[in-house]
């Protein structure tokens, strides 16, 4: 049989003369993290009408298709589900309030903001990104945050901080690998360690972050029951 006589020749013939083509139209651009490229990206976000065409000549509309989102950089097209994955400017910065958040919660459970659990939040705090973070800082906003929830120290975690700490760690929980998690629930309880054993209201409020990272409440035993050991 000569070449392009059988099946596939006919079939690559008839793709020449007969096929679809899709065009495409931005709707919106931005910033995303693309993972073809696994960096921030700037994106386009495009909105395709395709249609019947014949020797290339596009003819009959074919409905619409999309929408995606095209990387500037790579030109891949990826689904727009790629666009709730946080960039990584924007990763940081929600990692960075959510230890800031869980170091106060955890301060404010404790009540007496010793020295030392004020140097080692405050030690945390800068670790994650807020470089300027003082204890006096610290101390001032525990202060602020129960004089203007009313909470009465060495109390269980209150409704208002429950959702504060939900409010900076739901968002965060399912873009943290599981070691990530553990380790931001694993330094506010070396927060609370920092002046002795967990009381109670430390305990709960632990508790309270664990659930918010979505870690099983064997899982935060665990953890709990391993900070108090000196590595």
């Amino acid at each position: 049989m000569l070449p392009g006589r059988g099946r596939n020749g006919r079939a690559a013939r008839r793709a020449r003369i007969l096929g679809t083509r899709t065009a495409w139209t931005a709707v919106g651009d931005g910033e995303f993290f693309c993972p073809g490229c696994g960096g921030d990206r700037n994106y386009q976000r495009l909105s395709g009408r395709r249609r019947f065409t014949v020797l290339g000549v596009p003819l009959l509309p074919r409905g619409v298709t999309g929408p995606v989102v095209e990387c500037a950089a790579c030109r891949h097209h990826f689904g727009t589900d790629v666009l709730d994955h946080p960039t990584t400017t924007r990763f940081s910065a929600m990692l960075r309030d959510a230890v800031h958040t869980v170091a106060l919660a955890v301060l404010a459970a404790g009540g007496t903001c010793s020295r030392t659990s004020l140097e080692t939040a405050a030690a945390t705090v800068r670790a994650a990104g807020f470089d300027d973070c003082t204890e006096e800082q610290l101390a001032a906003l525990v202060e602020a945050l129960a004089a203007d929830t009313g909470r009465v120290y060495d109390q269980p975690c209150s409704t208002g901080l429950a959702i504060e700490l939900h409010e900076a760690l739901d968002p965060l929980a399912p873009h943290l690998a599981p070691v990530g998690r553990e380790s931001i629930l694993l330094q506010a309880a070396r927060i609370a360690l920092a002046d002795g054993p967990y009381t109670p209201a430390e305990r709960d409020a632990l508790t309270t972050v664990g659930a918010a990272l979505t870690i099983c409440t064997d899982d935060v035993t665990r953890l709990l029951a391993a900070a108090r050991t000196p590595s």
